[in-house]
């Protein structure tokens, strides 16, 4: 990518799952039997279209695609999870609306990068090729991740996603303020305001609203 930004250190995150875990295993414990809270993500992602080749395009597009890739690739990653981990019903509904928001995205951004005749990442840099990017979990995270169970897997699933989601909003950002390709532009847009709603849906979840 040309834009990165430097990510929370990791001894800052260990520290933050450890803050969060006290209050919000009471929290979770308190309405881990309730539905979603109704957002249902972030909508019909913009597809490749046929013009694609000729359509206006610059380096920022191209950036935002692959290093978004990778990043919701992780971000799947978490959320598939969730059904066997997580004790809470609300974070096993969030995980299943995440994937199911993120899982069209990269297509759509694959059929971008192919179209401008641009490298695709491949599948497995959604961890230790990119853990540079904002809101990327590094190997010892998503270890910590896969080993937890109940409610503290729900904690820190929640406070790794929070993070997760602002470096994704960071990324977005940048393409909104950056990027010349219509659709990229309308999907970082998109992107920006369905992970703000789940930031504050997970920070409600945590205990932190």
């Amino acid at each position: 990518m040309t834009t990165r930004s430097t990510t929370t250190p990791v001894p800052a995150r260990r520290m933050a799952l450890g803050l969060a875990a006290a209050g919000a295993a009471l929290v979770l414990a308190a309405c881990g039997s309730d539905g979603g809270s109704g957002n249902t993500g972030h909508g019909a992602a913009p597809s490749a279209s046929a013009d694609a080749t000729t359509a206006a395009h610059n380096a920022q597009d191209v950036a935002f695609a692959q290093g978004m890739i990778p990043h919701h690739r992780q971000a799947l990653d978490m959320a598939r999870l969730a059904a066997d981990h997580a004790s809470s019903a609300q974070v096993k509904d969030l995980a299943t609306r995440i994937e199911k928001a993120q899982d069209p995205e990269i297509t759509t951004m694959t059929g971008w990068l192919t179209a401008w005749d641009e490298k695709v990442p491949a599948a497995g840099m959604a961890h230790t090729g990119h853990s540079g990017m904002a809101g990327m979990m590094d190997d010892k995270d998503m270890t910590a991740l896969e080993k937890a169970t109940g409610k503290d897997f729900d904690t820190m699933f929640l406070t790794m996603m929070v993070e997760h989601h602002k470096g994704a909003v960071e990324m977005a950002t940048t393409e909104k303020s950056e990027g010349a390709y219509g659709p990229a532009k309308s999907l970082a847009d998109a992107v920006v305001t369905a992970q703000h709603a789940e930031i504050e849906e997970m920070r409600q979840l945590l205990g932190r609203g």
